[in-house]
């Protein structure tokens, strides 16, 4: 085993150990928590790891190239640690896992066993079982440079660079309606033209769906009423008086950009790249084929 810390290999030639696995799974909102095998709890790297609270890993499997190192944990469902309602809720998608190996009597001595993120999380029985996937995992996506009308950019990422907390590109309200946890309905004036939203984000900032979003289908204003529709629901519970931010949409079009949001220049699409009927397009029967415009 490679990698292991000086001070743990001398403790694991002694021929008497005193080990235990650890866990750490951070989510997308910064929550930690902290999960241990050993019969008491342990704290490190500011982290306090939990005893006996249901979570259990499979063999790790490891490589030395580029194979996707894997594992599962297993573990069970309750209030105090990991809810079912929080994973219906997508809370724990792609959470960040950090697993060692730890001598209890001194958890200054330890070894980062694995690095990854949480991908595919099954549950039922009162208990789930989520696959843990290495850094490596990253690689097996495919990358680069689309070529195509539209902007390839997210509307205020590093590429596009809008400053979305800038007044008119989004605005904080509560709840005043919400059915199916996926339809937003005002009676306040909200001071923005109709489909300023469309194609935006729901962000909820508080109540039990803190720190989910949804993505925005249609914003339509009729009789005074502000209708907001998400593609798909919420995944926890919405309700009237809970904290929203909503953000402005964008229809990735070139004159959107230059109007809507004033950065033009920062577009990241390729408005006058030919369409496929200029090239299926076949000879003309009659006039001059010159090769110069179509038009």
């Amino acid at each position: 085993m490679s990698g292991i810390p000086a001070d743990l290999e001398t403790h694991l030639k002694s021929g008497i150990t005193t080990l235990c696995r650890a866990w750490a799974i951070t989510r997308s909102d910064g929550v930690t928590f902290g999960f241990t095998d050993h019969d008491m709890p342990l704290n490190f790297e500011g982290i306090d790891f939990k005893a006996d609270s249901g979570l259990t890993a499979t063999a790790l499997a490891q490589s030395t190239g580029l194979s996707v190192d894997n594992a599962e944990a297993v573990g069970a469902l309750s209030d105090a640690s990991i809810s079912e309602a929080d994973i219906e809720a997508g809370r724990f998608d792609g959470a960040q896992v950090l697993s060692w190996i730890v001598n209890w009597m001194d958890p200054s001595q330890k070894w980062l066993q694995f690095r990854g993120s949480i991908g595919e999380i099954r549950q039922g029985g009162g208990a789930f079982t989520a696959e843990l996937r290495g850094l490596t995992d990253t690689l097996n996506q495919p990358i680069g440079r689309v070529y195509q009308k539209p902007c390839t950019a997210v509307l205020g990422d590093t590429a596009c660079g809008v400053d979305l907390d800038q007044p008119g590109f989004s605005v904080d309200l509560l709840v005043e309606a919400c059915s199916e946890n996926r339809v937003f309905t005002w009676q306040s004036d909200i001071d923005f033209e109709a489909g300023w939203f469309s194609r935006g984000r729901v962000i909820m900032r508080s109540g039990a769906a803190e720190g989910l979003w949804g993505a925005v289908k249609g914003d339509s204003l009729s009789s005074g009423i502000r209708r907001i529709e998400l593609w798909e629901s919420i995944r926890a519970q919405v309700t009237p008086g809970d904290s929203v931010r909503l953000v402005a949409g964008c229809d990735k079009r070139w004159h959107t950009c230059r109007d809507k949001f004033a950065n033009l220049l920062n577009f990241q699409g390729f408005p006058d790249i030919p369409g496929e009927d200029w090239l299926v397009a076949v000879p003309k029967s009659s006039g001059a084929n010159t090769g110069g415009s179509r038009r």
